[in-house]
């Protein structure tokens, strides 16, 4: 297309080329234009002037036309190897500056001779100029697209607009000029002291505007950090900002790993729309900032060639990094790498600029980690990092909302037995080692999907989704087993249990507070339950809720006595002997009828009324054995005792009052302690019952062999009997292993000189094989059920005989029915 130009104009013109001289003054116009760039702003717009058009219409109305095109081209060639451009873009813009300077310079010749102060001549110029810029944006643009695809209509608007705008602004300039070359040649000289005046008020503007557009830009860039919000976001904010600030291929945020924070690398760049996990610097230069504290840079105008060639190999041309300091900690580093545009370069300008964007950003990165702690700390615990109740009740109910047909979102709860005695005998250091082991076992064995986390002290939870509630009983079952593993703390190897209870979504309802309680309820239900996991039942939560209504009642009822003390008798075997009774208390309850002793226990037990309660037992008790003292028919009276009320140092001296206070001899009150409470915890409770042992008070490990107590726990006890638990006794008619342990049990219990009470006596096979292996006293429904002391009285007079002896009358039974 040059060519053909070229050919027309040579066809058309007189005189194409000549005049050379004026041709090197505008070859020096033409190169002093290209490396001018004015930049102003209006209206906060900001405008970048290029006066290339002003010599080239004086070229077009002084030059021939083929030399206004050799001109151009010869500059332009000159400025493409002086900037050192590639050769296939060094022809692109030597051959598109050659198109439009000869479209130009043809259309001028087209309308030879031009009268430059006639309207004509200024539309023909005006026309020729535009036709090379329009030729020179056309190039450009088609570039683009092929290699980068279509340019949005919004892009190319923006971008062909200023173009001209500018264009039109530097034609009249030129035209003005041309008019006043036309007037005088002695004008020349006004013009180079109007250009002079305008080069000096253009470098104050230039620097005060380069000054505030910095000012305003990191003022807008503090306050973007500063109103980012704690999610994240913060990189995207910080790095998209300071990439445009300082008009850089890459701006990089660097946060090396630290503690539970892991490394964040993530860079900028303007053909993409999100961050990136990559960086332009070099990564020895990023780990000398970070090392030595101090901001490296390099490149054209900074740094050493040491670095400079750092830079050649990871092909980029300059880079600045500053590190991010908090306090005196050195946290990672802020960078800008590759100044856009080829012959532009940062400068130490640059540097400081960086440095304090990247003081703003320090804060801001060590805020949002403050946040980002505190908000892990508030959602975590301490102790094992577990996700917390906060944090689990939260992923509950994300994971209730988005739960799919045909699955159950289950809820695992497991109670950790035995802490309080590792709290107890190895200190809490070992408590909070036995807890963090229970943590990281428990994460090791949970499915990869489940939520492991930690709500309580001995409580850890495990949230997962489960095709069923078989599934989910099933894994519970299994992780229970491999928690009972044994652990070692310190020197020391331990076999740790827990029971678990299980809720499930949508089974036992959907509020996740609501399915953790739940949980719970079924936890507490599975410490009495033969394999230590139990799935929720509506009926555990109405007995739980029940209870918890009781304890007004129960109050009110030790004030009014409205409780009752039923007395069962306990039978000598060998001859039929009534030896005494056990006291159980019993409450009818005006709305709830009969409440199991169980549950009221439970309820003194947890609302500080237990001694109440034990005090309520033993004074009807003792008040009832002096009776059978005067009426000249002794009885001995047992009362059933909490472990707790073991902790109180001052019981024992309490039962001595009560003792004296009936006139009833220490040894007609027996003391049942079960065999778990008394063992558990044994140093605690030993000094009470040595008191009450010297106090001549008979003391009895009540169901024994339920628990796991050894001979070495039997013999440390001041014990005088005890009472082999029901479940043996009822099954040893029927079943070898219980009679095995029943007899093991009297030998025992006899080796060290105690008494044994059979509970569970229904049947006269079993009350034969009693007695045959040497059991001394049974106690159950063969003889009489628990009965109040009215009717016991009635049933001593029917099932009993008098037989006077020494000490007062003792009542045999007549027959066992």
């Amino acid at each position: 297309m040059t060519a053909g130009l070229l050919a027309l104009i040579a066809n058309i013109s007189a005189e194409p080329l000549g005049n050379w001289w004026l041709g090197l003054l505008f070859c020096i116009l033409f190169f002093a234009a290209e490396t001018t760039r004015l930049q102003f702003e209006v209206r906060r717009q900001g405008f970048m002037l290029t006066p290339l058009e002003i010599p080239l219409v004086l070229a077009l109305a002084y030059l021939p036309p083929i030399t206004v095109v050799l001109a151009r081209v010869l500059v332009s060639l000159v400025l493409q190897l002086y900037r050192r451009n590639p050769a296939a873009k060094m022809g692109f813009n030597v051959a598109l500056h050659a198109c439009g300077a000869a479209f130009a310079a043809f259309l001028v010749a087209a309308f030879s001779p031009l009268d430059a102060t006639s309207p004509q001549a200024w539309v023909v110029l005006l026309a020729a100029v535009l036709g090379n810029l329009l030729i020179s944006l056309c190039g450009v643009i088609g570039v683009i697209t092929l290699v980068q695809g279509r340019t949005p209509v919004h892009e190319l608007v923006g971008t062909v607009v200023p173009g001209v705008v500018v264009a039109l602004i530097n034609i009249t300039v030129g035209l003005v000029v041309l008019l006043v070359l036309q007037q005088n040649l002695w004008s020349l000289l006004l013009l180079v002291a109007l250009l002079t005046c305008f080069v000096v008020a253009y470098r104050a503007y230039a620097q005060a505007a380069h000054q505030h557009r910095t000012l305003a830009e990191i003022y807008d860039l503090t306050r973007a950090i500063s109103d980012a919000p704690h999610d994240g976001t913060l990189p995207d904010v910080l790095l998209a900002r300071v990439r445009r600030l300082l008009q850089a291929e890459y701006a990089t945020l660097w946060l090396p790993a630290q503690g539970r924070h892991v490394e964040v690398l993530l860079s900028a760049r303007p053909d993409d729309h999100g961050l990136l996990d990559v960086a332009a610097a070099p990564e020895a230069m990023r780990k000398q900032a970070l090392e030595s504290g101090q901001t490296v840079a390099a490149g054209q105008r900074l740094g050493d060639e040491q670095q400079r060639v750092l830079l050649r190999e990871a092909g980029i041309k300059d880079a600045i990094i500053v590190p991010l300091r908090a306090g005196s900690a050195v946290i990672g580093t802020l960078e800008a790498a590759g100044r856009l545009g080829d012959h532009s370069h940062f400068a130490q300008a640059d540097v400081r600029l960086l440095e304090a964007v990247a003081a703003h950003a320090a804060v801001a990165v060590e805020n949002n980690r403050l946040v980002d702690r505190l908000r892990f700390d508030a959602y975590h615990d301490a102790l094992t990092g577990l996700p917390n109740r906060r944090r689990m009740i939260q992923a509950l109910d994300d994971a209730v909302r988005v739960r799919t047909h045909g699955e159950v979102v289950a809820v695992l709860m497991f109670d950790v037995d035995g802490l309080r005695d590792v709290n107890d005998s190895l200190g809490h250091a070992a408590g909070d080692r036995l807890v963090a082991e229970v943590a990281t076992r428990l994460r090791a064995i949970a499915p990869p999907a489940a939520l492991v986390g930690r709500v309580g002290g001995d409580e850890f939870v495990v949230m997962l989704r489960a095709a069923s509630a078989d599934a989910a009983l099933a894994l519970t079952t299994s992780l229970r087993s491999q928690l009972q593993d044994p652990m070692t703390i310190g020197t020391l190897t331990l076999d740790v249990d827990a029971a678990a209870g299980i809720s499930l979504h949508p089974d036992h309802g959907s509020d996740p507070a609501m399915l953790l309680q739940r949980a719970d309820v079924a936890t507490h239900s599975a410490k009495s339950s033969a394999n230590g996991v139990q799935l929720f039942d509506p009926a555990l939560e109405s007995r739980s809720v029940r209870r918890l209504g009781l304890a007004g009642d129960l109050r009110r009822a030790l004030d009014n006595d409205d409780l009752e003390v039923y007395f069962q008798p306990k039978v000598s075997l060998p001859d039929r002997r009534l030896v005494g009774v056990e006291c159980l208390a019993r409450w009818e309850h005006p709305t709830h009828g009969a409440v199991a002793p169980e549950d009221f226990v439970a309820v003194a037990e947890h609302t500080g009324q237990l001694g109440r309660l034990t005090e309520f037992v033993l004074r009807e008790g003792l008040r009832r054995a002096r009776q059978w003292v005067d009426a000249g028919r002794p009885l001995s009276v047992a009362v059933n005792l909490s472990p707790r009320t073991l902790h109180d140092t001052d019981f024992a001296d309490r039962v001595d009052e009560l003792l004296q206070a009936y006139g009833v001899a220490p040894d007609r009150l027996t003391l049942e302690i079960t065999e778990d409470g008394v063992v558990e915890g044994i140093d605690r409770h030993l000094p009470t019952l040595h008191r009450l042992y010297d106090l001549g008070v008979r003391l009895s490990v009540d169901d024994f062999g339920t628990g796991y107590s050894s001979l070495s726990y039997l013999r440390r006890l001041p014990v005088h009997e005890v009472k082999v638990d029901r479940s043996f006794v009822q099954g040893m008619a029927t079943d070898p292993g219980d009679f095995a342990i029943v007899r093991a049990v009297v030998d025992i219990s006899r080796h060290f000189g105690l008494a044994v009470v059979a509970e569970g006596v229904e049947s006269e096979l079993t009350l034969g094989l009693l007695d045959e292996i040497g059991c001394h006293i049974g106690q159950g429904f063969l003889f009489s059920r628990p009965l109040p002391y009215e009717r016991l009285e009635a049933w001593l007079g029917v099932q009993t005989d008098a037989e006077p002896t020494p000490l007062g009358e003792v009542r045999r039974l007549r027959a066992v029915s």
